[in-house]
């Protein structure tokens, strides 16, 4: 289940704050199976390794940023053709210094990340967010409350294979 922090961190570094990849003091991360469940057992498997890691001052953000990120990746980054179950290239990273730590979600999809009612950029029009239905939509605003609960938080495509991209949340712990 864990790897090596360095490792992980490899594909993140150009999109994090400058933190020093070799720094990392604590690293784990976990697979994800192509089913809404997954958003149960990641938020199990965050509360276990900031418990582990006596990093619990933080967990209802980080636990509802790991949700809403998870969310996104089983909604809108997974292929048409994947089965319940099916293990695939979705993992949750976490990741702690002394004083951050940040949780990351690599999936299959290119796909920008976008605030907003879609949550993918080309799937809403321009200034579809201004629209007053979409304000009481009961989903779309996942990544708006990646930014209100986070210190920061970014993406950035992976170039090796199986390609996709990371998002990423940083806390300040």
């Amino acid at each position: 289940m864990g790897t090596n922090g360095s490792t992980m961190l490899e594909p993140l570094r150009q999109g994090l704050p400058p933190i020093d990849p070799t720094a990392v003091s604590s690293a784990t991360s976990c697979a994800l199976s192509a089913r809404y469940e997954a958003v149960g057992e990641a938020r199990r498997f965050t509360r276990r390794t900031l418990t582990e890691w006596c990093a619990d001052e933080r967990f209802d953000d980080v636990c509802l940023v790991v949700s809403e990120l998870v969310t996104n990746a089983m909604r809108h980054a997974l292929p048409q053709d994947v089965h319940p179950g099916e293990v695939l290239p979705v993992r949750l990273h976490l990741m702690r210094w002394t004083q951050r730590l940040v949780c990351a979600v690599r999936d299959p999809s290119d796909a920008t990340p976008v605030p907003g009612y879609s949550g993918l950029l080309g799937a809403a029009g321009p200034g579809d967010g201004d629209r007053p239905e979409e304000f009481a939509a009961e989903s779309g605003r996942g990544l708006f409350l990646v930014d209100s609960f986070s210190d920061s938080w970014g993406w950035h495509p992976l170039t090796s294979a199986p390609g996709g991209k990371v998002v990423w949340a940083l806390f300040r712990l």
